[in-house]
């Protein structure tokens, strides 16, 4: 396989707006439309092919694991990056191992950042951006969406304040240029070791906004709660699918003996969740977020402190004023009566099509 064949192959992708390309022996390029895999090309790659193809993006990402790989690729089992092409986009791969051979998976990164407006987010995102210190958590399940919608939000702040804006993430996607915000943007492997380890040293680089792409175990959670509670805002994802599940996962990091104490830090610091599903639009270009958005009341953080997270969902449906919170079939109601998305796909992506039927109802009264 000549190299201008994985770049047309990633040209076309970035052209026709595909998410995703998937690649591994046997198979030709398969890319993502939506929510099928297609192919696109013919021939089936071959071993040859993608241990070139391996390669050329372990010798562009330069870091000392990279190139530890690429004098062991028989050892490689799991890796992740970033590659680019000039004048075409950014790309963030995973690199694993299927059957003894490698394959790969590259994400389409635009080119600009988008923005909330552009996304067509809930307007709540841009009073949450505001927040001057605290813990905001964007949640949903892997390619819902978390990075765009995080770097969304880090469009807002850097267009409407004055602060300086810290990244730590693994890889580097959306590259912030600097406009009213100073930004640095650390990528675990070449720039620092870890997100634990990068997270503690940005409380000596005096930010005013802390962005961390995952929250991936106690350690991380811990400093990420003492960077809030010192007067930073911190975002970050966690791979739960709504408010309810986030605040679970996020106190049963740790030993049973702590979690009384980190319940209390938790209700103290956090002050929203945004948890997002990806949708089918009704005209069929792409998809659009529906998110369920909890803000920080009395009353949550009460039954934070209490470990009693049931009747979440209720207390977000009643929160809309004055908090302009939202849940989930809520959103997707007015996601339809904009015509953005279908009544089957409202009903099928409801997390009660029962309520969302209900609502539908309610607000035509």
């Amino acid at each position: 396989m000549e190299a201008f064949l994985f770049d047309q192959i990633l040209q076309a992708a970035v052209q026709l707006g595909t998410s995703d390309v998937h690649i591994k022996v046997g198979a030709p390029f398969m890319i993502r439309q939506g929510n099928d895999i297609i192919s696109g090309t013919d021939a089936p790659l071959e071993t040859e092919d993608i241990d070139r193809i391996v390669r050329r993006i372990l010798e562009q990402a330069g870091s000392s694991a990279a190139i530890h790989h690429l004098k062991n690729i028989e050892d490689l089992t799991d890796f992740d990056t970033s590659f680019s092409l000039p004048a075409i986009g950014r790309f963030r791969v995973n690199i694993a191992r299927q059957q003894n051979t490698l394959c790969l998976t590259l994400r389409v990164i635009p080119s600009k950042v988008p923005t909330i407006d552009q996304l067509g987010l809930p307007e709540v995102l841009k009073e949450i951006a505001m927040e001057p210190r605290g813990l905001i958590l964007v949640t949903g399940a892997t390619g819902s969406g978390k990075s765009t919608t995080l770097a969304a939000i880090l469009d807002y702040i850097n267009r409407t304040t004055r602060r300086k804006i810290v990244t730590i993430e693994d890889p580097i996607e959306f590259l912030i240029q600097d406009q009213l915000c100073y930004v640095n943007q650390r990528e675990i492997g070449s720039d620092s070791a870890s997100f634990a380890a990068a997270l503690r040293a940005s409380l000596r680089q005096n930010p005013d906004v802390i962005m961390v792409g995952e929250l991936r175990d106690r350690e991380t959670v811990e400093i990420a709660l003492k960077a809030s509670e010192t007067g930073h805002a911190v975002f970050s994802t966690l791979h739960t699918s709504n408010a309810e599940s986030t605040i679970i996962r996020a106190i049963g990091v740790f030993e049973p003996t702590e979690q009384p104490g980190m319940r209390l830090r938790l209700a103290d610091s956090l002050k929203a969740i945004i948890s997002q599903r990806l949708v089918p639009r009704s005209d069929k270009e792409g998809r659009v977020a529906a998110m369920e958005v909890m803000r920080m009341t009395t009353v949550i953080r009460e039954r934070i402190t209490l470990a009693d997270t049931r009747g979440f969902t209720d207390l977000i449906e009643q929160g809309w004023n004055p908090y302009k919170m939202q849940t989930f079939d809520q959103h997707l109601t007015a996601l339809y009566r904009k015509n953005i998305i279908s009544m089957e796909t409202g009903i099928a992506f409801a997390s009660s099509p029962t309520n969302f039927k209900r609502n539908l109802m309610f607000e035509g009264s």
